[in-house]
């Protein structure tokens, strides 16, 4: 290379220099600017999920305090003031599931009904809460809805897709048995029995539950 072609390099290269000096200085904000934006979303990230875990540790050990009551009415009066502190509304549904299983458990059923049919009817909550709600209402023999009523509730939660299909079919399997519907209730536990998503418990529960009946569980019968 001769001299002109180094020269002529060497300007081209502090031109480039200059004009790259330049635009830093006239948009260099924005990157300062997106730079800052960035960490500073991190940060408020990071500041958001610590409080996050905060607040359900927080309500985490309320609840185990309120269960260490001695009787059933003093959990449930603790688990309401658990509901009154500011947590997620998911956390209140727990809370409020706990509360009618409290209830039950010191035979109030229509407490317990009540709460549960609260926490279904609440289009606040995720649907998965309201779900778990209605299936427990409606497994309660001793509370204020009537077979059909149940048995309604029960179908509609047994449909193809939802959370708590097979275990909505067993207890419209125990519906029909306590209406002295014996095949019914047969035809639904042979095919909880078969089901791919069937648990293990549950498959067992049902499997105790058709030989109790007379019969004998299709897995049964097709392994020998």
């Amino acid at each position: 290379m001769s001299d002109t072609d180094s020269f002529i390099e060497e300007v081209s290269e502090e031109v480039r220099r200059d004009r790259l000096y330049g635009y830093m200085r006239k948009y260099g904000w924005i990157a300062v600017l997106a730079i800052l934006a960035l960490v500073g979303g991190a940060a408020y990230n990071e500041y958001s999920k610590a409080q996050a875990r905060a607040k359900a540790q927080t309500a985490g050990d309320a609840i185990l305090a309120a269960l260490e009551a001695d009787e059933p009415d003093a959990r449930v009066a603790a688990l309401e003031a658990v509901r009154g502190q500011d947590i997620t509304q998911g956390a209140k549904a727990v809370v409020s599931l706990m509360q009618a299983a409290e209830q039950g458990a010191a035979d109030y059923a229509a407490g317990s009904q009540a709460a549960l049919e609260k926490i279904a009817v609440d289009g606040s909550l995720p649907e998965i809460y309201r779900q778990i709600a209605s299936f427990k209402a409606a497994s309660q023999s001793d509370g204020s809805l009537s077979v059909e009523d149940r048995r309604i509730r029960l179908e509609a939660l047994s449909a193809p897709g939802t959370s708590l299909r097979l275990l909505a079919t067993e207890q419209l399997a125990l519906i029909d048995i306590e209406t002295a519907d014996t095949e019914a209730a047969l035809e639904k536990l042979q095919g909880i029995v078969v089901d791919a998503e069937v648990t293990a418990g549950l498959r067992q529960r049902a499997t105790q539950l058709i030989i109790a009946l007379g019969a004998e569980p299709e897995v049964l019968s097709g392994q020998n």
